[in-house]
This record gives structure tokens, sequence and C-alpha cells, in this order.
């Protein structure tokens, strides 16, 4: 992933964010250390932005699509209410054990529930309503995934979705129209701009944060 905002701003803007808790701290030490993916983990700038955003909304209930190693649900979760939920869909084996290990071990382990598998297959059994929902998941499938959690808002509540700018290559001239990522990014973000159902304003931390509030 490309740096969207210049290194040295986002990194003071971190410095001069909240701290991450120590066990936010060991996992993205270990996530770093173990998956190649690495970059795929929000780290502690969004991280502290995705507290701030179910704080401020008192989110109850979260929907998170995309767990990877877990640091974004426990990041939500630690501005849940004692009785809040954050239920966490993620499709691939290895990450779903790595972050059942990490949720496990922290203070936020009664609060979060990862459902592994399809995560479609998981939100049509999803009674909701959900306060937030957070999507960082396979970007080809973002239309699907906006159009499944949409019904399931509760009123007045927010989607975020992750990666919206795409390491800048939804606005690079000549970008290659073949990739599929791209594209469907691309296409997700008309979908949201254009759509009569919801607000929008998209704000460019990290790779991009879309937030989304139905009228």
């Amino acid at each position: 992933m490309a740096d969207i905002t210049d290194r040295r701003s986002e990194r003071y803007a971190a410095e001069h964010s909240s701290p991450e808790p120590q066990h936010l701290v060991e996992l993205s030490a270990l996530t770093i250390e173990s998956s190649p993916s690495h970059r795929m983990m929000v780290g502690r700038l969004e991280g502290r932005f995705l507290k701030m955003l179910v704080a401020i909304s008192r989110a109850h209930s979260v929907l998170e699509i995309g767990t990877f190693t877990g640091y974004s649900a426990l990041s939500m979760a630690e501005a849940l209410p004692a009785t809040g939920r954050l239920v966490t869909c993620e499709l691939d084996e290895r990450h779903a054990s790595i972050a059942q290990k990490a949720i496990d071990a922290s203070p936020y382990r009664d609060r979060i529930e990862i459902r592994r598998g399809p995560a479609l297959e998981t939100i049509a059994l999803l009674p909701g309503p959900f306060d937030l929902a957070f999507i960082d998941a396979d970007k080809g499938s973002y239309g699907a995934y906006y159009e499944a959690v949409l019904p399931k808002m509760s009123s007045g509540g927010l989607i975020c979705v992750d990666n919206v700018l795409w390491s800048g290559r939804v606005v690079e001239d000549g970008t290659d129209e073949t990739d599929p990522d791209t594209t469907a990014i691309k296409a997700f973000n008309d979908l949201v701009a254009s759509d009569p159902r919801v607000e929008c304003v998209m704000v460019p931390i990290r790779d991009g944060v879309t937030l989304i509030r139905p009228r």
C-alpha cells in the first residue's frame, strides 16, 4: 500500500493521538512479524480513529467485515459499553485463529465474537440492527457488503469503509482498468457518492475511509 499522506505527517499524527493499549502494541508486533500482509492492519492512527467513532456514536452493537488479526475489532471494542457486542466476519482460518488468541487474551473477550466463513452468508443470518459497521475485506465485494449491511443499520447508524483511496490508484491518470480491485473500489465510491439513501464523507486517513450515514 502506497503512502497517501506524507509519512512524517502521519507519524506525527499518530504520536499526537492517544496511545494504544499494550495488548494492541503486542498484536501489532506479532502481525508485522508473522504476516506478509501486515499492512492490511489498520494500525495505531486508524485504530484510535475507529475507537473514537464508536465512542462518539455511542454504539452498542458493531459489525465488522474483515477481521484480519483482530486489531480493528479490539480497537473498537475499547469504546463499547460493558454490555456492548461486536460481531466480526473472517474467511481466512489462519487470520481468524490469530485474532481469536488476541481477543481471548484481551480485556474485551466477552464483547467480541468472530464468525468464520463467507461474510455475506453471515450477515444474512444476523438480525441486527447495528449502530456501526466497518467494512475492510475483499474489495471486489464492497458493493455487495454495502447493500447487505445498509438495511441492517439502526436509525442514526454509521457505516465506515476502509481503503477507498486504494493507494491513490483511484485518482491516477492512466490507471490500468484491468485491475479488478481498482475497478471495484472506483465503482463502489461512485455508487455511494450518488446514492440518495445515504450521505457520506471520504476522509483521507491512511488509505482513505468513507463514513456513510443512512438518511
